[in-house]
């Protein structure tokens, strides 16, 4: 008799078959380096002035050139999609602050860990889905904490009758990051030699409620090269039929052009020391034309140099008329 070849899927699990406790380990670490972010850098541009001028960098916080925050968390967030194949939609970010900075030649080893389960209510006519709570939890090559936060992804289920049960409190996962854990995120750094470099509006000028219509937008281009550079393996980044017939771009890449956006307006930003939250209000694919407005909505002093900014970026995409994409909320240093 002939052996039957058995072809097995290669995928991600479903809703119904993950569980709380559940820990994803799976993903590649990822050394940075200045050719991954030079290509980050091409996608999504970059505008903070530490991670592009090495002897700057140098200068303000007295180490190596640092890597960018937004390839960082990209990267955190893409290492975690082995749990999130399927993803149609992530729901929420809590408590994204990050524990140290890393700089170029660091490596980035990320786990993935199920901590809540809640069943969506069937809807006529659509696939079962459900909502994973997940803690994702990021440290260098000598297991120190870069990044500790939660997000929550929207995914389907095999079994579409399937019943799980699952009908955890999603409003009690996370925490949002503290004062203290913002502020220590430039501990030790030279502020006051950032602000004599560097030009912008300075933080003792800024009043709550200002805005800023940021001049010019940028086209969304490279849209899976970055998934693919993030090691982001949800479908619907790559694959059109996974995404209803049109790839959708991964939320990241969109933050990113909206983070350069904002240092074009504020240049003064140091670095991002956390995040709020972030609402993808509408979807946004490749060849999209985006722009941002930028609000201040609370300041905090840090020295008589600098301070923490708490700012909006709403971001849109060209059209008639034009569509809001993103939502987000997050906490700058700012000199």
């Amino acid at each position: 008799m002939s052996e039957q070849a058995v072809t097995a899927v290669a995928e991600g699990p479903y809703f119904d078959e993950l569980a709380v406790g559940q820990v994803f380990d799976s993903a590649p670490g990822v050394t940075l380096t200045p050719g991954l972010a030079g290509v980050h850098q091409s996608i999504v541009g970059d505008r903070l002035a530490l991670p592009l001028d090495a002897a700057l960098c140098a200068e303000v916080t007295g180490g190596s050139s640092l890597a960018h925050p937004a390839l960082v968390w990209d990267l955190a967030i893409g290492q975690s999609t082995v749990a999130t194949h399927h993803v149609k939609a992530n729901l929420f970010y809590r408590g994204l602050v990050f524990r140290r900075t890393p700089v170029l030649g660091d490596t980035l080893r990320t786990t993935t860990e199920v901590v809540a389960l809640r069943q969506n209510r069937p809807r006529e006519g659509r696939r079962p889905t459900g909502l994973a709570a997940l803690r994702i939890t990021t440290v260098d090559q000598h297991d120190r904490p870069v990044l500790d936060f939660w997000r929550c992804a929207m995914l389907p289920l095999r079994d579409a009758g399937a019943r799980t049960g699952s009908a955890d409190d999603l409003e009690s996962v996370g925490a949002a990051p503290d004062r203290a854990a913002l502020a220590a995120v430039v501990d030790g750094w030279h502020l006051d030699r950032f602000a004599r470099r560097v030009s912008g509006p300075r933080f003792a000028e800024l009043r709550v409620g200002q805005s800023f219509e940021v001049g010019g937008a940028d086209v969304v281009s490279s849209a899976p090269e970055l998934a693919r550079l993030t090691l982001n393996v949800a479908k619907v980044h790559h694959d059109s039929q996974a995404a209803g017939g049109s790839r959708l771009v991964y939320g990241g890449h969109t933050i990113g052009l909206a983070l350069a956006q904002a240092a074009r307006a504020l240049p003064g930003i140091v670095t991002v020391a956390g995040w709020h939250g972030c609402d993808h209000v509408g979807p946004v694919r490749e060849g999209d034309t985006v722009r941002s407005t930028v609000t201040i909505e609370r300041l905090e002093p840090l020295t008589s140099a600098a301070g923490l900014v708490h700012l909006r970026s709403r971001v849109y995409a060209d059209g008639e008329p034009a569509r809001e994409v993103l939502d987000w909320r997050y906490v700058a240093v700012l000199a």
